[in-house]
Parts: structure tokens; sequence; C-alpha cells
């Protein structure tokens, strides 16, 4: 998938999820662990989203694509952006994946919720 694709898709997510009520604190939050696509807010709530496309299911969706590993990753990721961001700290915290597939003229777009604990 091309950057350009990517980019749209995380798009359609973030519109997805400011429609859902859920503010943008941050998009594409990077360090050397690894990176969180959107970090957003959901009422007093942090949200940390790892967006996922999949063209075709033949090797799994793409929530499935979300491996304990990918999941270690982005706990650290987020572990970081908290420390950098101390006035968010104490806010409750969750993990969501936005799974998307192709669609007719979008993706479609599974939000799960709290998709994995740290």
């Amino acid at each position: 998938m091309s950057r350009q694709h990517g980019n749209a898709i995380e798009q359609q997510a973030l519109d997805y999820l400011s429609r859902q009520g859920l503010k943008l604190v941050t998009r594409n939050f990077n360090t050397k662990m690894g990176e969180i696509d959107l970090i957003m807010q959901d009422g007093k709530t942090l949200v940390f989203v790892e967006v996922r496309y999949r063209k075709s299911p033949l090797f799994g969706n793409s929530a499935e694509s979300v491996t304990w590993r990918k999941q270690k990753k982005l706990t650290l990721t987020a572990e970081f952006f908290l420390q950098r961001n101390s006035q968010m700290q104490n806010y409750p915290c969750r993990f969501d994946v936005i799974a998307c597939s192709p669609g007719k003229n979008t993706a479609d777009i599974n939000w799960i919720k709290n998709a994995f604990q740290p």
C-alpha cells in the first residue's frame, strides 16, 4: 500500500472517529519504539488508535494483523507519549483498533474499542 493510500485510510478513520465525538490530540506520533497513528480523546479518556487496512482477507483480516509484538510497541510508544505529556498522565487510557477493508467508495470501517490491554 502506498503512503498516499495509507494517509487516505488514516484520514477516513480520523473523520469517522471525529463524527463519533472523539477529539484529535495528535496523529503519527513517532518514537524509536514505534508509531501511534492517532491519539484522541473520548471525554476524559485518552485513546491510542492503530489504523489497519487489508486489501484481502486471504492472510487474516486487518484487526488480526495487530499482533502481540505490535501491541507491545504501541504500549511502549504510549508510555513515552504520556511521559512527554505529563498533563495527561492521570487520564484513563485505552487502545482501539480501526480495522479497514475495501468498500464501495471509501473503506469499510470496524471500530474495535479497547482492542487490547497492556
